[in-house]
């Protein structure tokens, strides 16, 4: 465990919970990040378009578009309800799909920016030129392991699903697993593209997540912050992965130490 966690146990939700906006600053500082997320911000701008248009212009064509009308109240009522489900049904697409989708299609990309973020922290720059047959490569076996976590997620998810029908509690129950579930993969997630170089898979994951229980619920509770923040939420996927990269560097006391002793707030 780092001096930081050592030093700050109470701290370590905030630090988690800013670390996805602090890599903001760890962008302005080295500009060529950006690069790396050109295409991700793109895939994720797509992503959300193509949601938005699904869940709010086909949703008034085929619903409120087959409505009757009249001049009564409670039809305006029920015109402007449906649209707030309409809304509320976008917004957990939304969500759903740039955990989802977006990181499955953007996540060679992500892999790439994890590793050179990873190369800033360490101050170790990768001299070996770039191979677009390698990157090609690795770029498969990256979309083949997040295709698998994907599906479990899905899975998993899906599964839960019939606490709903549990009486009184049913709804509760299932909001509060969802959510637990969530933050989790979450944290699985953006971890991954780093600690999977270093050739830690799940069980290992898994074991840090454990032991750094605080730091890591306010990293995924950061990372959902900013999904609920439009348009801010078109960055969210390569912030949390500069941001769980940076996490777990200076957890294992790789980070330099100007960058691991950095106030653990927003600018």
């Amino acid at each position: 465990m780092s001096k930081l966690s050592i030093k700050a146990p109470v701290g370590n939700f905030s630090r988690g919970f800013f670390t996805p906006f602090r890599s903001f600053r760890l962008v302005k500082q080295h500009p060529r990040l950006a690069l790396y997320m050109v295409i991700p911000f793109l895939i994720n701008l797509l992503v959300f378009s193509g949601v938005v248009y699904l869940g709010l212009d086909v949703f008034g064509n085929l619903v409120v578009g087959q409505l009757p009308s009249g001049d009564a109240w409670y039809w305006a009522v029920l015109y402007w309800l449906l649209w707030g489900v309409a809304f509320v049904v976008t917004a957990v697409l939304v969500f759903f799909t740039f955990t989802v989708v977006g990181n499955l299609i953007a996540s060679p990309f992500n892999d790439l920016l994890s590793e050179r973020t990873e190369e800033i922290l360490r101050d170790r720059l990768n001299s070996e030129p770039f191979v677009l047959k390698q990157f090609l490569s690795d770029a498969w076996q990256t979309l083949l392991l997040e295709a698998k976590k994907m599906l479990v997620f899905v899975v998993v998810m899906l599964a839960i699903l019939p606490l709903n029908l549990v009486p009184l509690a049913g709804n509760s129950l299932y909001t509060i697993c969802a959510i637990s579930l969530t933050l989790f993969f979450l944290c699985i997630e953006y971890l991954s593209f780093t600690m999977v170089r270093q050739r830690q898979y799940f069980k290992e994951q898994y074991q840090f997540i454990i032991s750094h229980k605080l730091l890591m619920l306010g990293f995924g509770l950061g990372v959902m912050a900013i999904l609920a923040i439009p348009f801010l939420q078109l960055l969210c996927i390569p912030l949390a992965v500069i941001g769980a990269t940076r996490l777990w560097c200076e957890e294992e006391g790789l980070a330099k130490p100007s960058l691991a002793s950095e106030q653990a707030v927003p600018e």
